[in-house]
């Protein structure tokens, strides 16, 4: 898969304008607020029409301006393909091979890509709840019908949480748990199931990525942590099993807290370099490196289950890291199109093949 020509009108701070990338890495260079990352946005929107930063559409129209239309020329399925995007007067218009679709979902059928920006380094930083998050994104890319999983286990999960404040008043309401204990049980273990299989999977990968960009210098290791005691090899019966076994032992802390404090919405992964915590000791280089190192796992395990890879969009990557990790990510991140955005003279020169772009107030050169 490829990017072989991207317009632009009106997006963002782009001026009109095109560019026609190669097949390998694609360095586009400028100044801070000159347009780098709404290059990077433009071709995403491609992925299924939404803005990685989670914009609005009515946001993404350029100063002044009453509309936004980008379109692309790429290569998947075999054939070169096209599609259009346009946004005016509240409405999005899409376009797949000059037909007219009603929904731009039907554009992640035919184009996919993987995105690393800057708000990505939260994965280790911050709590939890990005970390599955992450891990759910990235599922629902193999399998659609996680996403709607996700979506009952949660409806399950605020009903049975509304029911858990309402039992603080009326007691008599305790009869009524188990019915919503089932299906959380229920629905709870294919999700923690599903996350095992893609996480056994993404963690093989990504260490291998990990010693690629560290030079063999850093072991990249990462743990599922289950809140109800759930192990790697567990079958789905026995994850219900443990599911139940917790929901039991944690009732009266529920009943106390008022909200349902085992489950996978509890769950975490523990990511460790060379045995240490990268959260507590990893230095911005190594956490930058091994959010980059999941990220082009995802990309390996998404080409895997589409036979086709990805195109790879890298947002402000290489800030932070010594001159051997931006070099593999220059110069050998193989067989993939590559797009990586950065402001430093330095890093365009270090591209041995490729081809680099030049951003300034919006205008691409």
């Amino acid at each position: 898969m490829r990017v072989d020509g991207l317009t632009f009108q009106n997006f963002r701070n782009l001026a009109i304008g095109e560019i026609e990338p190669c097949a390998d890495v694609n360095v586009i260079y400028g100044e801070n607020a000159q347009g780098k990352t709404n290059l990077l946005e433009a071709i995403w929107m491609f992925c299924g029409g939404h803005s990685f930063r989670g914009s609005k559409e009515n946001e993404m129209i350029g100063f002044d301006k009453e509309f936004f239309r980008i379109g692309m020329d790429f290569f998947s399925g075999n054939r070169g393909q096209n599609a259009e995007i346009t946004y005016t007067m509240n409405r999005k218009g899409v376009k797949l091979n000059g037909v007219e679709k009603n929904s731009s979902s039907y554009l992640t059928e035919v184009f996919s890509a993987v995105i690393f920006s800057p708000e990505h380094l939260s994965l280790i930083k911050r709590g939890p709840s990005l970390r599955r998050r992450f891990l759910d994104g990235a599922i629902c890319q193999h399998h659609v019908r996680f996403a709607s999983l996700l979506s009952t286990y949660q409806h399950v999960l605020n009903q049975r949480n509304t029911l858990l404040k309402d039992i603080y008043r009326h007691s008599e309401l305790k009869e009524t748990l188990p019915i919503w204990d089932d299906s959380l049980i229920n629905s709870g273990a294919q999700i923690i199931e599903r996350r095992f299989d893609y996480f056994r999977q993404l963690r093989e990968v990504a260490g291998v990525y990990h010693r690629g960009i560290s030079g063999g210098k850093e072991e990249l290791d990462i743990r599922y942590i289950s809140s109800c005691g759930a192990i790697e090899g567990d079958t789905r019966d026995s994850i219900q099993q443990k599911l139940y076994d917790a929901f039991r032992s944690a009732r009266h802390d529920d009943y106390r807290s008022g909200y349902t404090t085992i489950g996978p919405h509890r769950d975490d992964l523990e990511i460790t370099i060379n045995g240490l915590s990268l959260r507590r000791y990893g230095s911005q280089g190594q956490q930058r490196s091994t959010v980059l190192s999941l990220k082009l796992a995802e990309a390996e395990l998404l080409s895997e289950r589409n036979e086709e890879k990805p195109v790879i969009l890298l947002d402000d990557v290489l800030s932070e890291l010594d001159s051997s990790r931006q070099d593999f990510l220059l110069n050998k991140v193989d067989g993939y199109q590559v797009f990586v955005t950065c402001c430093e003279q330095s890093n365009k020169e270090q591209l041995q093949t490729g081809k680099v772009f030049t951003i300034e107030n919006g205008v691409v050169r």
